[in-house]
């Protein structure tokens, strides 16, 4: 079984986050945003991930940033040195009216490009720049290629939800261990 734990402990927060790889799609604890939370349950729901959260902080920035960091460690954690594994992985996901694209590669070169065209400065009861740090953060710490586009939408929850899901949809295609596989999934011999 693949999992990873991280704890991070800031003079602005406490975090822990454990993530099972192989899991049951469950979200286990909260982070105090109920939007973040419900963009946590659909990345564990549509990914089969198992992912558990405690968290205290000061201002929700601090909250969003560090349960980012500690939920990318932990996902690297639990990937391991990767041997064995897809690498890359696509989704293509609508939600009603919007749809949105996502590409990871579990490549150790961190980078993310995220385009989720979303106008307004908060969606439900979170500021739409921390779901982009969100992502960004993920990426950099697990740390993976990530590239994710809304490309058209009018609701901007939509838009979002969206997003997550094809996000949660390539991270699980992308660590999808491959039978008979046992090298690093690059020509180069490591990732």
């Amino acid at each position: 079984m693949r999992e990873g734990r991280v704890e991070r402990r800031t003079h602005e927060s406490s975090v822990t986050v454990r993530v099972v790889i192989e899991g049951d799609g469950v979200l286990k604890g909260t982070s105090g945003i109920k939007f973040f939370d419900h963009l946590l349950g659909l990345i564990a729901f549509h990914g089969s991930f198992y992912i558990e959260l405690s968290s205290t902080w000061d201002l929700r920035h601090h909250g969003v940033e560090d349960l980012s960091i500690c939920l990318g460690r932990a996902f690297g954690q639990a990937l391991g040195e990767r041997r064995g594994i897809r690498r890359f992985g696509f989704s293509l996901v609508p939600m009603d009216e919007a749809l949105a694209d996502v590409a990871v590669d579990l490549v150790t070169r961190p980078f993310a490009w995220v385009d989720l065209k979303v106008d307004s400065q908060v969606i439900e009861d979170m500021a739409a720049e921390d779901i982009v740090h969100f992502y960004e953060s993920f990426a950099m710490n697990v740390p993976c290629t990530l590239h994710m586009n809304v490309r058209y939408g009018r609701n901007e929850h939509h838009k979002v939800e969206a997003a997550t899901k094809a996000f949660a949809l390539a991270l699980r295609d992308a660590s999808t261990v491959v039978p008979n596989r046992t090298a690093p999934p690059s020509s180069k011999g490591t990732v």
